[in-house]
């Protein structure tokens, strides 16, 4: 296993990912949009609503890095999406419900893949403006 294994924002941040593609998928197929990926706001809000805090931008950094090194995201043009081995993990997990998910995925993650190192900075210019979004989005009940 990499230098201590898979971390708890490791799992929280790919559960999040998970979540915020597959809502940004469903808004694309019912307005008949390209399907582009989730965004870093869209990332945010799945944090928030999993976990009722925000990610701070090292913890999404260094999350994401350890996740596309390992294969199970990607991340291009500042566009989330699930690759195929995250999709795999995904789907294969033992089904615990969204309260527990983070724990489950955790536990899946140490049996079954190793960490990566996967080169993505996170500016916090980039995080302020993904930051601000997600703000507004939630003062306009969004």
């Amino acid at each position: 296993m990499g230098v201590g294994g898979w971390h708890w924002n490791d799992a929280w941040i790919f559960v999040s990912a998970v979540i915020a593609e597959r809502l940004e998928r469903d808004r694309a197929m019912h307005a008949a949009l390209p399907v582009a990926g989730a965004t870093l706001a869209d990332l945010l809000a799945a944090a928030d609503f999993l976990h009722h805090s925000v990610p701070s931008r090292e913890d999404i950094e260094e999350s994401v890095r350890r996740l596309s090194g390992a294969g199970l995201i990607t991340v291009e043009d500042d566009m989330f999406e699930v690759a195929p081995a995250g999709e795999q993990l995904w789907r294969t997990r033992p089904f615990s419900g969204l309260s527990s998910a983070v724990m489950t995925l955790q536990t899946q993650l140490n049996r079954s893949a190793e960490p990566g190192d996967g080169d993505w900075p996170l500016t916090e210019q980039a995080y302020a403006s993904a930051l601000r979004e997600y703000r507004l989005r939630l003062a306009d009940g969004r």
